[in-house]
């Protein structure tokens, strides 16, 4: 297959955000810049898409996909279950380079992001249906920080990269889980431990 590619760089064009939208949809898989690294987009809702990102990727099925949403009404979309330390992070840390993992309604944990880069966010809404996004990278290999280090991994074997240039940070978001009765650091990322703790200060668990 041939892989497509549409630059971004000079401008979020409304065209390739249509594009990749309508690509999710079919569930083709498209990767993406986030501030932190590029992400390899999936529909969450599609078995067989699920499947073909999790050859592609070399993924262990055991590992859940994080949900990337774009408005903070998909929260209750979703039926996430926000803490004070949930809402606090939020507040502070969203859209940006933070992961939560979160419980819905059902008492299941769910990972969820709101990325900060603007074609990351504009390509979620033009979807329309709930996306998935992990590291558009082989399990095991470094997360690529622009397009070109997406196609050294991928060039033939995904639908369509949406150029937008390098990375902001071009390290992999902070992942705190707040599922659990006290909070964790899964992965500390972009955001440190010490911002994250400054951030929750004097709320029960901190």
């Amino acid at each position: 297959m041939t892989t497509s590619v549409l630059s971004l760089k000079k401008e979020v064009d409304r065209t390739a955000i249509r594009e990749a939208g309508k690509c999710l949809r079919e569930g083709k898989l498209v990767a993406f810049p986030t501030e932190t690294v590029y992400g390899l987009g999936v529909h969450l809702e599609d078995k067989e898409a699920l499947q073909r990102l999790y050859e592609v990727k070399g993924r262990p099925k055991e590992k859940a996909l994080t949900l990337a949403i774009a408005d903070y009404s998909d929260l209750q979309k979703h039926h996430l279950v926000l803490s004070p330390v949930a809402k606090r992070l939020i507040e502070r840390f969203w859209p940006g380079p933070l992961t939560l993992l979160l419980k819905n309604e059902r008492g299941e944990k769910v990972g969820v992001r709101m990325p900060g880069h603007p074609i990351a966010r504009s390509v979620i809404q033009e979807a329309a249906v709930p996306i998935g996004l992990p590291s558009a990278n082989p399990s095991g290999k470094e997360p690529p920080r622009s397009a070109e280090e997406v196609l050294a991994y991928f060039d033939g074997v995904i639908d369509l990269v949406l150029d937008g240039g390098k990375t902001e940070f071009g390290v992999s978001s902070t992942i705190v889980d707040l599922a659990e009765p006290r909070w964790g650091i899964v992965r500390e990322g972009t955001i440190s431990r010490k911002e994250i703790e400054w951030a929750c200060r004097g709320l029960s668990g901190f």
